[in-house]
């Protein structure tokens, strides 16, 4: 790990697969022992008297089978089973006092010993299920960890907080994706969206951070960043076209911070940053926009960094177009630009709230595509005094310093 990184807690780290309280709490009962043996003595209290009411002609006493079955969806397998005992020495006494034929009897006492069996089998089975499924989340979450960063991070240069919401719910990586990397060239971020969506955009997506993560650290400028990512992807797609699968593309913003007011960004035809400051936001412009990571070859332009401005006490956001372009039910755009003036003098932490609530709200719970947001903004203790402003304009223009390429201080 490199120096200066602070990690997240070890709170946010997934727990080893059985150690997990949602897995522990899948072969737990949602009822206590006495809340049980209580509705149990009722519900065997109300069909005894029941039963004693309509007499042989309409024998109620069976109906008790059923508790197996509902003791089954709620309960431990111990539990279920003391259920089951519980309705077979009910109906088995019922039915032996009411000195019915004997046959009957047999039948009646065979068929609930069945069914209490089978709801005991299914008690099991739930169980061994939910059992499972808590691995598989634990794992997968594990894998999560590996592919993306839990947020906030904390650098020399950046605190990065960030909001993740994969197009498909049941999944916790989508097509997105991000990166934050503290080297000794400063602090390195990347945020992209890959070609297509969910599960089937991973691979290209883990191919891009892989590169990201080691040419951040190894490489000097920015650009030599974007082109090592960019070998990633071409050599991903290479082994893709090989297996018959998609090949895919990555729009991305590349950036680095070294803790001055200017910020290199490279956008490999991505959608533009937003400046928060001062209460207002500001779209910012830049000068020049490469091809996205994996079709260079389809562009003789050379990619090259611009400077952006990042005053003391401004918040850099930077997103994927799942924000962009989400629709509600009529089929209207979400009004991104709009809502972010309104939100642009909270904290991090609450402007990402804020929006996670109000695009659920918008779009209806309906999501087209993922949706990564990253919103970084200076370390706690940085202590620099806030630089003018000036007049606020709609539109920050982004600034590349001359004869100097990407190693301008």
């Amino acid at each position: 790990m490199v120096r200066g990184l602070r990690r997240p807690s070890a709170a946010r780290t997934p727990p080893l697969p059985g150690t997990d309280p949602e897995e522990r709490a899948a072969g737990a009962s949602r009822i206590g022992n006495w809340a049980l043996a209580l509705w149990l003595i009722l519900l065997t209290t109300a069909v005894v008297l029941i039963d004693a009411f309509t007499g042989q002609e309409l024998p109620v006493i069976p109906l008790l089978v059923v508790l197996p079955a509902l003791a089954s969806v709620f309960c431990s397998v111990r539990q279920t089973s003391a259920v089951a005992v519980w309705v077979t020495l009910v109906v088995v006494s019922s039915r032996v006092a009411s000195t019915g034929a004997f046959w009957d009897v047999v039948f009646l006492v065979g068929f609930t010993a069945l069914a209490s069996g089978l709801g005991v089998v299914a008690c099991a089975a739930r169980i061994r299920h939910a059992t499972q499924m808590a691995r598989l989340r634990s794992a997968t979450v594990a894998l999560q960890r590996q592919i993306l960063r839990p947020l906030p991070v904390t650098t020399g240069q950046v605190c990065v907080h960030g909001l993740y919401e994969p197009i498909e719910e049941d999944r916790f990586v989508g097509g997105d994706i991000y990166e934050v990397v503290q080297s000794s060239h400063g602090t390195r971020v990347i945020i992209g969206d890959v070609q297509g969506k969910g599960l089937p955009a991973i691979g290209a997506g883990f191919a891009a951070l892989g590169a990201f993560r080691e040419a951040a650290v190894r490489e000097p400028d920015l650009t030599a960043v974007a082109d090592a990512v960019e070998d990633a992807v071409v050599r991903h797609n290479a082994y893709s076209a090989e297996t018959g699968e998609t090949e895919r593309f990555v729009t991305a913003l590349l950036l680095a911070f070294d803790g001055g007011e200017k910020v290199r960004v490279v956008n490999c035809g991505h959608v533009l940053p937003r400046l928060l400051r001062d209460g207002r936001a500001w779209v910012v412009t830049l000068d020049r926009t490469s091809v996205p990571l994996g079709m260079a070859e389809l562009s003789s332009e050379v990619r090259t960094a611009q400077w952006v401005d990042f005053p003391p006490g401004a918040t850099l956001l930077v997103f994927t177009d799942g924000v962009t372009e989400a629709r509600d039910v009529t089929g209207a755009f979400y009004p991104f630009d709009e809502r972010l003036a309104e939100w642009a003098g909270r904290e991090p932490a609450a402007l990402l709230e804020a929006l996670r609530a109000d695009l659920q709200e918008f779009s209806g719970g309906v999501r087209r595509d993922d949706v990564a947001v990253l919103v970084m903004s200076r370390p706690p203790g940085d202590g620099a005094p806030p630089a003018p402003l000036g007049e606020p304009v709609r539109r920050e223009t982004g600034e590349r310093r001359p004869a100097q390429h990407e190693t301008a201080n």
